[in-house]
């Protein structure tokens, strides 16, 4: 039985680009942007840029994962 840990809806992917180059270009953006939300984590908004980034970050990474060109 296959597992569904890493599996992402396929309506879910149509979100993301298509193409590796520019999925690496998204990840690497949402993840400056984290990193500005870890710099200011003492403030209301750096705590929730830093969230919001990390969220999205990862949700990128897991949609980068299963592009194949």
């Amino acid at each position: 039985m296959p597992s569904k840990v890493n599996q992402v809806p396929a309506a879910a992917l149509k979100l993301f680009v298509d193409n590796r180059r520019d999925g690496s270009r998204l990840l690497s953006s949402m993840l400056a942007i984290t990193f500005v939300g870890l710099v200011r984590i003492d403030t209301t908004w750096g705590q929730l840029v830093f969230l919001f980034g990390g969220l999205v970050s990862a949700w990128f990474w897991i949609c980068y994962r299963k592009l194949t060109h």
